[in-house]
């Protein structure tokens, strides 16, 4: 018998008939929907067709479909698109029966369309130059897999659009037998253009990693050139193009609002330099600027996948996945504007569902900080804060530069004292879980709950 696992955002045109299909084949034991926090009514039209659904841990293909693995109660699973129409009826047959008579490990399914641009122009090139025994692939970013629980779980999932790449690679190079097999025509919603240059950058990213991983290329110097391009990310053109003008703006601090306790604190207790830390943030003699920096260079030589597990295990506040989804529900876009690291932030932002992060850049050469930061160019601006160098409040002034400011549309969540100035530009502001009576003081309401913050802003 087998699992499907269906990943899923905002899927709610087809959700239901991928659902039921499955459930009308005898080879399915279950159906289970991974979602990453949809706004829409995917959630309610897949439960009343049939299947399980659970919200995934982080925002990302790839992690719903590695979270889906520890609720699958089969041993084979089969993995579809939350999108696809038109497929045929023979597909879960086709893909799980090599698996069921032990043929092979993993399978992958060829179905009737012209391969995607993404494919022709990136995927099939670089897999040529690197991965030659994959070029006899012809859907090698196809998203309809199959494959045994037991080698899954042993795999690296990529989070984004790179995953299923990254799967075949990483299956070949262990040498198991895998097929690709013929599923007859499928179809997908088509993506916007936009979409297609952000899954060509991701699979890029993937191809080359795994080239390196398999001894392929010396990856250091492309991977510090792709370390220094996300900091031109950083850039407002880049934050504006994500924020729907048409939507109300809710801007949340990280840091003792949206998580359990700061970053810095754990990263630096784990470190073994939690006095030398202590003493800079606690400085009130120390220039903010020079204080971050100070801060930044106590993180030298710290490898990069550390600030990565500090992040992913950082607790959040009880019900932190569920306020952000709500707040998209309620027409929002949300984003999250801190003093931590983007290496950090963008972790909590895909753990949390949330449309965009602001925040500062740690450089990394040969996967190692090198004790530099670069304050993000949205917290600086010449007309700014009087009163700061550096301060979150400046994205008021971005903002209106780029003709997209109204602040009656402008929300905005923090605690503590470095969030005091943004509290008080805005109306609609609150202090959650707030350290200082200044914090309180400077914000319009004050709350020890998130779900008391939605009562606030409708």
């Amino acid at each position: 018998m087998v699992s499907v696992i269906i990943p899923t955002l905002n899927e709610e045109k087809r959700i239901g008939d991928i659902v039921r299909f499955c459930k009308r084949s005898t080879l399915i034991h279950e159906v289970i929907v991974i979602d990453d926090g949809s706004c829409d009514k995917t959630i309610e039209f897949a439960e009343s067709a049939g299947a399980k659904v659970y919200l995934s841990s982080m925002l990302g293909k790839g992690t719903s479909m590695y979270d889906g693995l520890w609720y699958a109660q089969t041993d084979i699973i089969l993995y579809l698109d939350g999108d696809i129409f038109d497929f045929s009826e023979s597909i879960i047959e086709k893909m799980c029966r090599p698996l069921i008579d032990n043929k092979c490990e993993f399978v992958k399914g060829n179905f009737n369309r012209k391969a995607g641009r993404v494919t022709a122009l990136t995927a099939k090139p670089l897999l040529k130059a690197f991965f030659p025994d994959l070029d006899i692939f012809d859907q090698p970013l196809g998203g309809i897999i199959a494959g045994k629980k037991n080698l899954l779980k042993s795999l690296n999932f990529e989070s984004d659009y790179g995953v299923d790449v990254g799967l075949l690679i990483d299956v070949a190079q262990l040498g198991v037998k895998l097929l690709e097999v013929d599923i007859g025509t499928l179809e997908h919603d088509h993506q916007e253009l936009n979409s297609l240059g952000k899954m060509s950058q991701e699979v890029v990213r993937v191809i080359i990693d795994r080239a390196s991983k398999y001894q392929k290329l010396d990856i250091n110097l492309l991977n510090d050139s792709y370390e220094t391009s996300k900091f031109v990310k950083l850039h407002l053109e880049t934050v504006v193009s994500k924020i729907d003008i048409s939507k109300k703006i809710a801007l949340l601090d990280m840091d003792g609002t949206l998580t359990d306790g700061r970053f810095i604190e754990r990263l630096a207790h784990y470190i073994g330099r939690k006095q030398e830390i202590k003493l800079l943030m606690d400085s009130e003699i120390l220039d903010e600027e020079i204080r971050t920096r100070e801060i930044a260079r106590q993180l030298s030589n710290i490898p990069k996948n550390i600030f990565e597990k500090i992040a992913f295990a950082l607790p959040l506040h009880t019900g932190a996945q569920e306020f952000i989804v709500e707040l998209k529900k309620r027409n929002f876009c949300v984003g999250i504007i801190s003093d931590s690291y983007s290496i950090v932030t963008e972790i909590i932002r895909k753990r949390l569902f949330a449309d965009f992060s602001i925040s500062h850049f740690l450089d990394f050469k040969n996967g190692n900080c090198v004790g530099e930061v670069s304050i993000s160019p949205i917290m600086i601006h010449k007309e700014g804060c009087r009163v700061h160098k550096y301060c979150k409040k400046n994205i008021l002034n971005h903002l209106k530069d780029f003709n997209v400011l109204d602040t009656t549309k402008i929300y905005f969540a923090g605690d503590s004292q470095n969030d005091i100035c943004l509290l008080e530009a805005i109306a609609n502001s609150i202090a959650a879980f707030p350290k200082s009576r200044n914090v309180e003081r400077a914000s319009s309401g004050v709350v020890y709950n998130l779900s008391e913050i939605l009562d606030r802003w409708q």
